[in-house]
Protein backbone atom coordinates (compact mmCIF):
# COMPACT_ATOMS: atom_id res chain seq x y z
CA UNK A 1 0.00 0.00 0.00
CA UNK A 2 3.06 2.07 0.46
CA UNK A 3 4.57 1.44 -2.64
CA UNK A 4 1.53 2.14 -4.61
CA UNK A 5 0.71 5.49 -2.51
CA UNK A 6 4.72 6.75 -3.38
CA UNK A 7 4.35 5.75 -6.96
CA UNK A 8 0.92 7.26 -6.87
CA UNK A 9 2.40 11.03 -5.32
CA UNK A 10 5.38 10.70 -7.97
CA UNK A 11 3.27 10.63 -11.03
CA UNK A 12 1.20 13.75 -9.28
CA UNK A 13 4.12 15.71 -8.51
CA UNK A 14 5.07 15.17 -12.08
CA UNK A 15 2.10 16.00 -13.74
CA UNK A 16 1.72 19.38 -11.73
CA UNK A 17 5.46 20.23 -12.77
CA UNK A 18 3.96 19.58 -16.36
CA UNK A 19 1.57 21.78 -15.66
CA UNK A 20 3.45 24.50 -14.44
CA UNK A 21 6.16 24.28 -17.16
CA UNK A 22 3.14 24.15 -19.88
CA UNK A 23 1.63 27.40 -18.37
CA UNK A 24 4.89 29.13 -18.16
CA UNK A 25 6.15 28.25 -21.50
CA UNK A 26 2.50 29.79 -23.14
CA UNK A 27 3.11 32.80 -21.26
CA UNK A 28 6.84 33.49 -22.22
CA UNK A 29 6.17 33.31 -25.49
CA UNK A 30 3.31 35.97 -26.10
CA UNK A 31 6.75 39.01 -24.71
CA UNK A 32 9.06 37.29 -27.10
CA UNK A 33 6.22 38.10 -29.87
CA UNK A 34 6.17 34.39 -31.30
CA UNK A 35 2.86 33.81 -33.11
CA UNK A 36 -0.36 32.89 -31.88
CA UNK A 37 0.16 29.75 -33.87
CA UNK A 38 3.12 28.57 -32.64
CA UNK A 39 1.75 29.63 -29.30
CA UNK A 40 -1.27 26.96 -29.64
CA UNK A 41 1.22 24.23 -30.67
CA UNK A 42 3.16 24.38 -28.03
CA UNK A 43 0.43 23.95 -25.72
CA UNK A 44 -1.22 20.76 -27.92
CA UNK A 45 2.23 19.09 -27.73
CA UNK A 46 2.47 19.70 -24.12
CA UNK A 47 -0.94 18.46 -23.46
CA UNK A 48 0.34 14.96 -25.46
CA UNK A 49 3.26 14.59 -23.09
CA UNK A 50 1.31 15.35 -20.25
CA UNK A 51 -1.63 12.26 -21.36
CA UNK A 52 1.56 9.70 -22.03
CA UNK A 53 2.96 10.56 -18.63
CA UNK A 54 -0.72 9.86 -17.35
CA UNK A 55 -0.39 6.70 -19.28
CA UNK A 56 2.56 5.13 -18.77
CA UNK A 57 2.72 1.49 -17.67
CA UNK A 58 -1.16 0.88 -18.56
CA UNK A 59 -1.84 -2.02 -19.28
CA UNK A 60 -3.35 -2.75 -22.82
CA UNK A 61 -2.53 1.16 -23.88
CA UNK A 62 -3.91 1.69 -27.86
CA UNK A 63 -1.50 4.80 -28.08
CA UNK A 64 -1.77 8.64 -27.58
CA UNK A 65 -0.45 11.49 -29.78
CA UNK A 66 -0.29 15.03 -30.82
CA UNK A 67 -3.05 14.98 -33.97
CA UNK A 68 -4.05 17.62 -36.27
CA UNK A 69 -7.09 17.68 -38.28
CA UNK A 70 -6.95 17.46 -42.01
CA UNK A 71 -10.42 17.39 -43.78
CA UNK A 72 -13.70 16.33 -43.25
CA UNK A 73 -15.83 13.90 -44.59
CA UNK A 74 -19.08 15.51 -45.08
CA UNK A 75 -21.04 12.59 -46.93
CA UNK A 76 -24.43 12.02 -45.00
CA UNK A 77 -23.98 8.82 -43.03
CA UNK A 78 -19.66 8.82 -43.32
CA UNK A 79 -19.31 11.98 -41.79
CA UNK A 80 -15.73 12.27 -39.70
CA UNK A 81 -12.47 14.80 -39.68
CA UNK A 82 -9.28 12.75 -41.07
CA UNK A 83 -6.44 13.18 -38.93
CA UNK A 84 -2.87 13.80 -40.38
CA UNK A 85 0.30 15.21 -39.82
CA UNK A 86 3.18 14.93 -41.49
CA UNK A 87 5.75 13.96 -38.83
CA UNK A 88 4.63 14.16 -35.31
CA UNK A 89 2.11 11.62 -34.82
CA UNK A 90 3.12 9.16 -32.90
CA UNK A 91 3.46 5.39 -34.04
CA UNK A 92 1.96 4.02 -31.01
CA UNK A 93 -1.46 4.65 -32.23
CA UNK A 94 -0.72 2.44 -35.43
CA UNK A 95 -2.76 -0.38 -36.87
CA UNK A 96 -0.72 -2.63 -38.94
CA UNK A 97 2.39 -2.23 -40.79
CA UNK A 98 4.30 1.16 -40.37
CA UNK A 99 6.16 2.87 -43.27
CA UNK A 100 8.92 5.10 -43.67
CA UNK A 101 8.71 7.43 -46.70
CA UNK A 102 10.82 10.17 -47.78
CA UNK A 103 8.52 12.74 -50.00
CA UNK A 104 8.97 16.12 -51.65
CA UNK A 105 7.88 19.01 -49.16
CA UNK A 106 6.18 22.55 -50.80
CA UNK A 107 7.03 24.51 -47.97
CA UNK A 108 10.82 26.02 -48.10
CA UNK A 109 13.80 24.82 -49.93
CA UNK A 110 14.45 22.08 -47.40
CA UNK A 111 15.38 18.74 -48.65
CA UNK A 112 12.37 15.73 -48.70
CA UNK A 113 11.83 14.49 -45.04
CA UNK A 114 11.32 11.00 -44.20
CA UNK A 115 7.63 10.49 -42.93
CA UNK A 116 5.85 7.90 -40.83
CA UNK A 117 3.36 6.61 -43.13
CA UNK A 118 0.51 4.39 -41.14
CA UNK A 119 -3.68 4.68 -40.49
CA UNK A 120 -4.42 4.08 -36.97
CA UNK A 121 -6.66 2.08 -34.46
CA UNK A 122 -10.49 1.99 -34.62
CA UNK A 123 -12.16 2.36 -31.18
CA UNK A 124 -13.47 4.98 -28.83
CA UNK A 125 -11.11 8.16 -27.80
CA UNK A 126 -10.79 11.39 -26.73
CA UNK A 127 -9.52 14.77 -28.75
CA UNK A 128 -8.39 17.56 -26.47
CA UNK A 129 -7.55 21.01 -26.87
CA UNK A 130 -6.26 23.43 -24.05
CA UNK A 131 -6.30 27.01 -25.13
CA UNK A 132 -5.54 30.29 -23.60
CA UNK A 133 -8.29 32.50 -23.30
CA UNK A 134 -6.02 35.37 -22.32
CA UNK A 135 -6.56 35.73 -18.27
CA UNK A 136 -7.52 31.57 -17.78
CA UNK A 137 -6.76 28.33 -19.86
CA UNK A 138 -9.69 26.16 -21.07
CA UNK A 139 -9.37 22.66 -22.07
CA UNK A 140 -11.66 21.36 -24.74
CA UNK A 141 -12.43 17.50 -24.63
CA UNK A 142 -14.09 15.78 -27.33
CA UNK A 143 -14.88 12.09 -26.80
CA UNK A 144 -14.68 10.58 -30.43
CA UNK A 145 -15.04 7.19 -32.58
CA UNK A 146 -12.04 6.65 -34.26
CA UNK A 147 -13.18 4.07 -37.91
CA UNK A 148 -11.32 2.73 -40.81
CA UNK A 149 -10.80 4.64 -43.76
CA UNK A 150 -12.92 3.90 -46.85
CA UNK A 151 -10.24 3.73 -49.80
CA UNK A 152 -6.06 3.89 -49.52
CA UNK A 153 -4.53 7.58 -50.00
CA UNK A 154 -1.38 7.02 -51.94
CA UNK A 155 -1.20 10.62 -52.31
CA UNK A 156 -1.13 10.96 -48.73
CA UNK A 157 1.97 9.94 -47.39
CA UNK A 158 1.52 10.95 -43.55
CA UNK A 159 -0.05 9.17 -40.59
CA UNK A 160 -3.86 9.34 -40.42
CA UNK A 161 -6.51 8.65 -38.40
CA UNK A 162 -10.40 8.98 -39.01
CA UNK A 163 -12.75 9.83 -36.49
CA UNK A 164 -16.34 10.84 -36.01
CA UNK A 165 -16.84 13.42 -32.64
CA UNK A 166 -19.64 12.77 -30.54
CA UNK A 167 -22.78 13.53 -30.49
CA UNK A 168 -22.00 13.53 -34.64
CA UNK A 169 -19.79 15.98 -36.95
CA UNK A 170 -22.20 18.67 -37.30
CA UNK A 171 -22.95 19.50 -33.35
CA UNK A 172 -19.61 18.28 -32.37
CA UNK A 173 -17.60 20.59 -35.30
CA UNK A 174 -19.71 23.88 -33.62
CA UNK A 175 -19.31 22.96 -30.09
CA UNK A 176 -15.38 22.67 -30.57
CA UNK A 177 -15.92 25.89 -32.49
CA UNK A 178 -17.86 27.99 -29.94
CA UNK A 179 -15.19 26.81 -27.34
CA UNK A 180 -12.66 28.33 -28.71
CA UNK A 181 -10.51 24.40 -30.01
CA UNK A 182 -8.33 24.91 -32.20
CA UNK A 183 -7.15 22.23 -35.39
CA UNK A 184 -4.02 20.73 -33.16
CA UNK A 185 -5.42 18.40 -30.66
CA UNK A 186 -3.95 16.02 -27.72
CA UNK A 187 -5.94 12.63 -28.79
CA UNK A 188 -5.32 9.39 -26.53
CA UNK A 189 -7.64 5.90 -26.59
CA UNK A 190 -6.76 5.08 -22.92
CA UNK A 191 -7.80 8.43 -21.15
CA UNK A 192 -10.98 9.03 -20.44
CA UNK A 193 -12.77 12.55 -20.38
CA UNK A 194 -13.38 12.33 -16.67
CA UNK A 195 -9.61 11.85 -16.28
CA UNK A 196 -8.64 14.77 -18.07
CA UNK A 197 -11.21 16.12 -16.42
CA UNK A 198 -9.93 15.64 -13.15
CA UNK A 199 -6.17 17.13 -13.90
CA UNK A 200 -8.00 20.17 -15.10
CA UNK A 201 -9.84 20.87 -12.16
CA UNK A 202 -6.89 20.00 -9.48
CA UNK A 203 -5.03 22.65 -11.87
CA UNK A 204 -7.63 25.22 -12.01
CA UNK A 205 -8.15 25.22 -15.70
CA UNK A 206 -11.87 25.70 -16.87
CA UNK A 207 -13.10 22.65 -18.49
CA UNK A 208 -15.48 21.64 -21.60
CA UNK A 209 -16.90 18.04 -22.18
CA UNK A 210 -18.33 17.56 -25.74
CA UNK A 211 -19.91 13.87 -25.94
CA UNK A 212 -22.96 12.35 -26.61
CA UNK A 213 -25.56 14.33 -24.33
CA UNK A 214 -24.15 17.82 -25.71
CA UNK A 215 -26.86 20.30 -27.25
CA UNK A 216 -26.09 23.62 -28.73
CA UNK A 217 -27.88 25.67 -26.58
CA UNK A 218 -26.98 24.02 -23.30
CA UNK A 219 -22.66 24.37 -24.48
CA UNK A 220 -23.41 28.38 -24.97
CA UNK A 221 -25.55 28.33 -21.71
CA UNK A 222 -22.17 26.64 -20.33
CA UNK A 223 -19.92 28.79 -21.71
CA UNK A 224 -21.90 31.91 -20.56
CA UNK A 225 -21.77 30.70 -17.05
CA UNK A 226 -18.34 29.34 -17.36
CA UNK A 227 -17.69 33.22 -18.19
CA UNK A 228 -18.87 34.64 -15.00
CA UNK A 229 -17.39 31.90 -12.64
CA UNK A 230 -13.78 32.53 -13.73
CA UNK A 231 -13.84 36.01 -13.51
Amino acid sequence: MKRVRKNWMRRWLILKKCAVTLIKSSRRLKPARKSVLSCFIGLKKKVARLMKIMTQGMKDAKGTSFMEDYTYNLVPGKEGILEAHMLEVCPTIADGEISIKACPLSMGDREDPARLVFTAKTGHGIATSLVDLGTRFRLIINDVECKKTEKPMPKLPVATAFWTPEPNLATGAESWILAGGAHHTAFSYDLTAEQMGDWADAMGIETVYIDKDTSIRALKNELRWNAAAYR
